[in-house]
């Protein structure tokens, strides 16, 4: 392209309404789908807005996800390779090693009987809330639980100590901590996934861990990698959805109603909700060009970084009619919420099986839920790579 950029600027973090993306993500979509990127580092890169773009990248091997090589477009990072295990920040071969693995892992007999412990957990949890009576942090006492309980029963690890290792992941994950703060969080979680680690090879288990470790070829420092990395996905991302899923559809009763009436339209919300919160803000979607690669006609020299925003695509009327109303009769609905390529998310099929589940629940549970509080006064998670609420206030 022969038309000048604008200078690199900031990644945009600034939302008008706390459910849609900062706007300037959405112009700089129609002006230059691909644009220069400030770091907070000093360095440049390029910022992705564009759904076929955003698609083309992930696809792409030319583009490396290994994070010694990503730069953070919200934070100075300490650009170290990804820890043993920790696969999502490494390339081929290396990552479909990993990845393999674990597909193993989820076996049709696991699937069913973990889709069983789901609904327990979320009837538990609405029992709680029920018999504890309004008003409900709706966070604390369901979206964190339900995930949470979810992942400790795929590992096999202990619920006992949630709240630690909730504790921990926020540290690590906020672009609040301190590199101080984030680093020390990290040794915790280590070293508490370490001692379960020792203790499944010691005395062998029936849960997904245990069949990582049983199946061989691991270092304990892999198995503590994988871990950490599934436990860290695992709840929070469900947990972010299901908050700002209940607050998005409590703040469109069309579309609540609309559910309600016909409960088949449970799969259908489902994918819309995903493609209209698109949870993961920022750093999630990052690469960096091993060669130069020509991108929606710029040229993207070997070893700039590029992020993609994940809540662009998903907005981009190229791809979806009126993409700014939440709808949940859309279809097909092409979204990217768990990303696209080598490295979709592996774990999407179980949080699609938990949002499933927990949603329609919570709401034949509690027919006149609502917000306790106004709409702005909802405190949400502006400032961590998973977009959520910190809590959701609510009444019935």
């Amino acid at each position: 392209m022969t038309d000048a950029l604008p200078p690199p600027a900031p990644f945009p973090t600034t939302r008008v309404d706390p459910l849609d993306p900062p706007p300037e993500l959405g112009r700089l979509r129609e002006s230059h789908p691909v644009s220069r990127l400030a770091h907070p580092d000093g360095s440049t890169g390029w910022l992705v807005t564009g759904h076929a773009l955003v698609r083309q990248v992930l696809a792409d091997p030319r583009f490396s996800s290994r994070t010694e090589l990503l730069r953070s477009p919200v934070r100075v990072d300490p650009h170290e390779p990804a820890p043993p295990g920790m696969f999502i920040g490494m390339d081929e071969p290396e990552h479909a090693r990993y990845r393999k693995l674990l597909t193993g892992q989820f076996t049709v007999r696991r699937t069913r009987a973990l889709a069983a412990r789901i609904e327990r957990i979320v009837g538990d949890r609405l029992d709680a809330i029920e018999a504890a009576g309004p008003p409900a942090d709706l966070v604390r006492a369901f979206a964190l639980p339900v995930p949470s309980l979810v992942i400790c029963e795929l590992l096999g690890v202990p619920y006992d100590f949630h709240e630690d290792f909730q504790r921990w992941t926020t540290a690590m994950v906020s672009t609040a901590s301190s590199p101080e703060e984030s680093r020390a969080a990290e040794e915790a979680l280590t070293a508490f996934l370490a001692d379960i680690v020792a203790a499944k090879r010691t005395t062998p288990t029936d849960d997904l861990l245990g069949g990582v470790i049983a199946a061989g070829g691991l270092t304990d420092e892999e198995a503590v990698g994988i871990a950490m990395l599934l436990l860290v996905a695992g709840h929070e991302t469900t947990s972010g959805m299901l908050s700002l899923g209940t607050f998005a559809l409590l703040r469109h009763p069309d579309q609540l109603a609309l559910l309600r009436a016909d409960p088949t339209l449970v799969d259908g919300a489902i994918e819309e909700l995903l493609r209209y919160l698109s949870i993961t803000q920022f750093e999630v979607a990052a690469r960096t060009a091993l060669v130069d690669v020509e991108l929606g006609g710029r040229l993207i020299r070997a070893g700039e970084p590029v992020t993609l925003s994940i809540p662009a695509a998903n907005r981009d009327p190229a791809v979806f009619a009126d993409p700014d109303d939440l709808d949940i009769t859309r279809s097909p609905n092409g979204h990217v919420a768990f990303g696209h390529g080598a490295h979709a998310c592996l774990g999407q099929q179980l949080a699609r099986a938990e949002l499933r589940v927990a949603l329609p629940a919570l709401l034949r549970r509690f027919p006149r839920l609502r917000l306790a509080v106004a709409p702005e006064e909802v405190p949400l998670r502006h400032r961590m790579p998973i977009y959520g609420a910190h809590r959701l206030p609510v009444t019935w």
